[in-house]
């Protein structure tokens, strides 16, 4: 049950991805087409494709997170036995749990001056588009904390020590076709 709710927020938030990039795309091709054709262009959408952008990028390292994508230091830790892999990844998880502490934290003091000030052109508060640290901050510390308890309470499946070490072969879910299933 767990698992299949944990399927469909990621194909939520892989959803809301794409529609993001679609709009960035729409707005800055827009936007080019209008400038060469008519001389002219519209200052939304050059303002709503940079906060996009910002969204794109926050949503996405959570997603990449919880598919243990982001960058690690592979050659190191794939030489080392299942032992020094865990003490990798529990060292790790701690600076990563540290960093979104800060995150949220730094994002916390800020929030009132982004909620007071507004976009120049939509008049948007920019609560709503730094508002994105939050998620990014709870998702990827939420993801960090649960593989930091099954770690250290031996639960942690070996696949997730693999990917961990860069070997991704053990999870059917990054082959294409466990992927689309």
């Amino acid at each position: 049950m767990l698992a299949k709710t944990e399927r469909w927020i990621l194909r939520g938030l892989e959803a809301v991805l794409v529609i993001l990039l679609g709009g960035m795309v729409v707005m800055v091709f827009g936007n080019v087409v209008l400038r060469y054709a008519f001389n002219s262009g519209l200052d939304l959408s050059e303002e709503l494709s940079r906060y996009f952008f910002v969204w794109l990028t926050y949503i996405g390292a959570v997603v990449v997170m919880r598919e243990n994508g982001h960058l690690g230091v592979d050659t190191l830790v794939g030489a080392l036995g299942r032992q020094g892999r865990l003490i990798c990844m529990i060292i790790s998880d701690a600076f990563i749990l540290a960093c979104c502490v800060m995150l949220l934290d730094g994002t916390w003091k800020q929030h009132e001056i982004n909620a007071t000030a507004v976009a120049p052109v939509t008049g948007l508060s920019m609560g709503y588009v730094y508002g994105v640290l939050y998620f990014a901050g709870f998702g990827i510390g939420f993801i960090t904390l649960a593989r930091l308890v099954r770690a250290l309470t031996g639960k942690l499946g070996e696949f997730e020590l693999a990917e961990f070490a860069g070997d991704y072969s053990g999870n059917p879910s990054h082959d294409l076709k466990g992927h689309l299933e």
